[in-house]
């Protein structure tokens, strides 16, 4: 049976600049797109500049006149993290919409950033926690919206308070859960500084649920030299409408969050079929490990110890 079309209506976004991390290919590209065809700056920080390329040559197909450009980005790189801060402060321009979407999961072995800390933790999370420290002026200026991006797999587990870089006791999909963990605390607590502090951003969470991105599949980058079994059984079961999402799906929650008028601060949008997997955008309930403000308050401390960038209490 052909699947229902899924979809959003998008809001008139011109006039407004966005940045979207991870935007080079797959779910990221096509948020990218979206944000661009409905009248927004966009601008896709990269870390590879021909994928970024050819993702743009994509948009302009589709979108003759969108106004797209590239920046550099390594988030497994604090330097780079703080260059492109310096480069978009540089360039002066408030910044409307942040959607915090790139990420890696499960690495064959453990693997460390430039920086040393586990890759899963530093560049899902703590790369993104340095990136926002670095662009709260623009995104304070914009009174943005922040959508971080986390993942179906922080609906259980915890913080490894006592291993957080996983050197004593790998286990790369418990890894990858604590990275989105930390990343969704980080984001609802940004909510609430900014409430309390008067910063003028709000901040919300999205999640893609599960459907046939490029997290899992070959990614000689990252060691893995072909497709993973379950990327595989993802394809299958997304190609056949069997309760999973599509890539088309997978980058309404995101949209959603980050630009429907209604969208609550604070709270967390993904796909509202059975289990959270797939079908269309809708507001969900925070998963359990997300509930803790005691949690979210060690989380932004560690982070700040870790990467060395502060947020200004004013």
């Amino acid at each position: 049976m052909p699947r229902r079309p899924i979809d959003i209506t998008m809001p008139d976004l011109t006039g407004q600049r966005a940045v979207v991390t991870g935007a080079s290919d797959g779910m990221g590209l096509g948020t990218a797109a979206r944000l661009a065809a409905a009248g927004a700056e966009v601008i896709m920080p990269v870390r590879n500049p021909g994928k970024g390329e050819a993702a743009i040559a994509r948009i302009r197909s589709a979108t003759p006149h969108a106004e797209v450009s590239l920046r550099g980005l390594d988030l497994s790189s604090l330097d780079s993290v703080a260059a492109l801060g310096d480069t978009l402060r540089g360039e002066g321009r408030p910044i409307d919409i942040l959607i915090n979407n790139a990420g890696v999961m499960r690495p064959p072995g453990r693997q460390t950033t430039v920086d040393g800390f586990e890759l899963q933790f530093g560049t899902n999370h703590l790369g993104h926690f340095a990136l926002v420290g670095h662009l709260l002026p623009l995104l304070r200026a914009g009174r943005a919206r922040v959508t971080s991006q986390i993942s179906v797999a922080a609906r259980r587990g915890a913080i490894n308070w006592d291993d957080l870089n996983w050197e004593r006791s790998y286990h790369g999909m418990r890894a990858y859960g604590q990275s989105k963990i930390a990343f969704g605390l980080f984001g609802l607590e940004l909510d609430r500084r900014s409430a309390a502090h008067g910063w003028g951003i709000t901040s919300n969470l999205s999640h893609p649920g599960v459907a046939p991105t490029g997290l899992l599949a070959a990614r000689p980058e990252l060691g893995r030299s072909e497709d993973t079994p379950h990327i595989r059984l993802i394809r299958a079961l997304s190609a056949r409408g069997i309760l999973l999402g599509t890539l088309e799906t997978a980058k309404l929650p995101a949209l959603m969050a980050a630009t429907a008028p209604d969208a609550a601060r604070g709270a967390l949008y993904g796909p509202g079929g059975p289990g959270g997997l797939g079908g269309p955008p809708a507001k969900q309930r925070l998963y359990p490990p997300l509930r803790s403000t005691e949690e979210a308050a060690r989380v932004w401390r560690a982070s700040e110890e870790l990467t060395k960038v502060s947020f200004p209490a004013a």
